[in-house]
């Protein structure tokens, strides 16, 4: 796995509540980074993922947009997720609600990308901080939602500069925050954003194998 880390070796600032504007934060680096791809490469695979480039910021979009949409009732679901049709383009391609028009090409595919994640931001920063709601990985805060859409934009992001051929270094601080959030189990992280990756199954991390299985815990702490 090709990649610079510099970034993460900062010293890392005591983490904190994730914010709508550290997601924002999350959503325009990545934006800032893709769009140095170049225009032929997106029909690449994504890292280590089934999918091409083009399919997985389709996949990110559509994270973004279904945890946003989640916040959105006036009563979220506690037990399940708003139903909107997820389906797939082709056999093995991811299952979304979000598709971008290949006819836009990879500017518009961008655009989607933030605009699903500016929908997210908005709704973390207007919905009050008692409101739950349902995830797979458990029901969920505001914050919760932000935290979990900026892990998906930290590690797909990596997936897609690796298959783009690109440099990816998330600021050490974010990755702090996120991993106090949603990954309480893992070891204290002296490389936040090794330790991100390896908590996600990206990467090795000394002294702990390699996961071939994760999750994070998205539910409310006191």
């Amino acid at each position: 796995m090709s990649r610079s880390i510099s970034r993460s070796t900062e010293a890392a600032l005591p983490p904190s509540a994730v914010t709508a504007d550290d997601l924002d934060r999350a959503v325009q680096l990545a934006v800032s980074v893709l769009r140095q791809a170049p225009p032929t490469a997106w029909d690449g695979r994504a890292g280590s993922l089934e999918w091409d480039c083009w399919e997985t910021v389709e996949h990110l979009s559509d994270d973004l947009f279904a945890y946003a949409v989640q916040l959105g009732p006036r009563k979220p679901p506690l037990e399940g997720n708003v139903p909107f049709v997820w389906e797939s383009r082709r056999a093995g391609g991811p299952a979304n609600a979000v598709h971008a028009d290949r006819a836009a090409g990879p500017e518009g595919l961008l655009q989607v990308l933030e605009a699903s994640g500016a929908l997210l931001v908005a709704m973390v920063r207007t919905t009050t901080p008692e409101v739950r709601a349902h995830h797979v990985f458990g029901v969920s805060d505001p914050e919760g939602f932000a935290a979990m859409g900026a892990v998906e934009t930290l590690v797909h992001t990596q997936d897609l500069a690796e298959g783009l051929g690109l440099p990816w270094n998330p600021p050490a601080d974010l990755c702090a925050q996120v991993l106090a959030r949603l990954f309480p189990d893992v070891p204290e992280a002296a490389d936040p954003w090794l330790t991100l990756l390896w908590a996600t199954g990206r990467a090795e991390l000394p002294g702990h194998p390699r996961r071939t299985t994760w999750r994070w815990d998205g539910s409310v702490r006191g």
